[in-house]
């Protein structure tokens, strides 16, 4: 399954991310992004970079949520991906860079303001299956830019 790099969002904390055109990715994510999860304590390998698809942002859009390309903090903004299909394990390839989805990205109310109401819940992923965002562990490191393209391998349950 093929897709490409939207965009490429960073922050030195706190949401929206904001887009720049090329990062490098390393073991602990995307050079200049600021992550709690990744700083002090060591880090998560498994939280070093969110992904999340165009096409569920321009969806949520459409039903009229404030939600944009960064406001949820994703990294990794892809498109041209079938979201529903990814599964814990799968391989993500964009361009030298190769990662691992670890886990769906459980939902915080830091990113409510994307949402009606604040129900940030409509990207959880137990409840709203194939919607939410997905965090990954780096397993090959390099650049990444625009235009990238993504190649996702899901490779059954073994």
């Amino acid at each position: 399954m093929r897709g490409v790099v939207h965009s490429i969002n960073i922050s030195s904390g706190g949401v929206p991310k904001n887009l720049i055109e090329s990062a490098e990715i390393r073991k602990d994510g995307v050079e200049g992004d600021f992550n709690k999860f990744r700083e002090g304590r060591g880090g998560d390998p498994d939280r070093a970079v969110c992904i999340f698809s165009l096409e569920r942002i321009e969806s949520m859009k459409i039903e009229g949520h404030p939600i944009d390309v960064g406001t949820t903090g994703e990294n990794l903004t892809i498109k041209g991906i079938e979201w529903e299909s990814l599964v814990e394990g799968a391989l993500v390839e964009i361009g030298d860079v190769l990662l691992q989805l670890s886990e769906p990205c459980a939902p915080c109310s830091k990113i409510s303001k994307s949402f009606i109401d604040r129900r940030f819940d409509r990207v959880n992923h137990d409840r709203e299956f194939g919607w939410s965002r997905w965090l990954a562990r780096v397993l090959r490191e390099g650049m990444v830019k625009i235009g990238d393209s993504v190649n996702i391998i899901i490779t059954p349950a073994g």
